[in-house]
């Protein structure tokens, strides 16, 4: 393989500290390994761009007749572009080399999947990149997400970057990792980098697999996998404007409006453009035309937030904006709070439900103990949201079973169940029947 320091020759995952081969995610201090690799080129160079469908049938063809599992990765616009669609996508497998595709030259890779049937596809931090690949029809039927796996595994930095130079022993250069891949065409560098976060997936894979095995951790990876794929995804938000960066500083129903109405009013015009909102307008200046609504161009200029020549560019739209919030009747104003579906922030529990508060804090002390007893974040043992929600509103009687069916109700996994369900059950226990 093509890297710095002679290296050209070593196979992939050689200096490593391979599988099973780490203790609490990284090797403990003082103990010798060789320096990681730079990795400056792919093994079989950069590969072209797909753009056409007759290429496009020879890495379908190419990739049917490779054997094991396809590495993918997807390229977003996030910042520049609207919306999170892929500018590009990449893709490896043994037999068949790495393949680079123009999405928005090939958008349908439906053939793709379909010659792909049954494959497994190893992703890092799937979540982000299933929506916008299954938007050009591929759409993983078995998954294998290197990020997660590492979770798992109680690594401390899990960038793929990071879980490639700790467990095969390369440097990965992330550098355009927040470039504009909307950008035609392409950069040979920018080509260079997407190749190399492919090169090595499937390896990164492989040893992670192996110390799940080691640490007994496999099935629970593999049901982890199986939620991502079979979860559905969450409806819309309702009111999305409510995200607002800064908008807890808006504390009246009519401000609230302006918000509302300017935030809309971006969106629209963001999505006509085919830009980020943030690039129209920040939601600073939101926020500042919420709680300083201006009358005229000149107020609406005087703003600070407004001087910059992309909020100046709409300044008819914003004063637009402000003049219809400003006309809303008061019965239609937007509420200050939307009632939530869930129980209310956990820093009002000891004051409205005081029981409720000290079963979190038992479940919670029993969460952080089984997370630390199996090297893993608290949050991979088991969703905080769930434990909220058997706090504040817990089976009648706690036992292990109506605690494990209260979360599995709630979505958790088996593996979770069958670790957290008895020990917060006793803990709950003990708030009831005090020794």
């Amino acid at each position: 393989m093509p890297a710095e320091s002679g290296a050209a020759e070593e196979q992939p995952g050689a200096g490593g500290n391979g599988a099973g081969d780490k203790a609490a995610g990284e090797k403990a201090a003082g103990d010798e390994r060789p320096p990681p690799v730079l990795l400056l080129e792919p093994r079989e160079g950069v590969p072209p761009v797909v753009v056409d469908a007759a290429e496009l049938e020879r890495v379908i063809a190419a990739f049917a007749a490779g054997t094991g599992p396809v590495a993918v990765d997807a390229e977003r616009a996030s910042g520049y572009r609207y919306g999170q669609r892929a500018y590009l996508i990449q893709l490896r497998r043994a037999g068949a080399g790495t393949a680079l595709i123009d999405p928005i030259a090939c958008p349908d890779l439906s053939a793709l999947d379909a010659a792909l049937a049954g494959t497994e596809m190893v992703l890092h931090a799937a979540n982000q990149d299933l929506p916008c690949l299954a938007e050009v029809g591929l759409v993983p039927k078995r998954l294998f997400d290197t990020e997660l796996a590492g979770r798992l595994l109680g690594y401390p930095r899990v960038g793929l970057g990071s879980m490639v130079e700790n467990v095969l022993g390369f440097l990965l250069e992330k550098g355009h990792s927040a470039a504009d891949w909307s950008t035609r065409p392409l950069p040979e560098d920018w080509l260079r980098y997407a190749a190399l976060d492919v090169e090595l997936l499937v390896e990164l894979r492989d040893a992670l697999e192996a110390e799940l095995r080691e640490a007994g951790k496999l099935e629970w990876a593999l049901e982890e996998f199986e939620a991502i794929l079979t979860t559905p995804p969450k409806p819309p938000r309702p009111d999305p404007w409510r995200r607002t960066s800064g908008i807890h500083r808006v504390r009246n129903r009519r401000a609230l409006a302006t918000v509302r109405e300017v935030w809309e009013a971006r969106d629209k015009i963001a999505r006509e453009r085919d830009l980020s909102p943030g690039r129209v307008l920040q939601d600073a200046a939101i926020v500042e035309l919420a709680l300083n609504p201006p009358k005229t161009p000149a107020e609406l200029q005087a703003l600070p937030t407004m001087r910059g020549r992309g909020a100046r560019r709409h300044q008819s739209a914003w004063l637009r904006a402000v003049s219809r919030a400003r006309a809303v009747p008061d019965r239609q104003l937007p509420e200050a709070n939307l009632p939530g579906d869930g129980p209310p922030p956990a820093h009002r529990w000891a004051d409205r439900d005081p029981e409720a508060a000290k079963r979190l804090t038992a479940a919670r002390a029993v969460v952080a103990a089984l997370a630390d007893e199996h090297s893993m974040p608290s949050e991979n043992l088991i969703q905080p949201d769930f434990v909220r929600r058997l706090a504040w509103t817990p089976p009648d009687e706690p036992s292990a079973s109506a605690v494990g069916a209260a979360l599995r109700g709630l979505g958790a996994r088996r593996w979770q169940v069958e670790l957290t369900a008895q020990p917060i059950a006793r803990a709950f226990l003990r708030l009831d029947f005090p020794q």
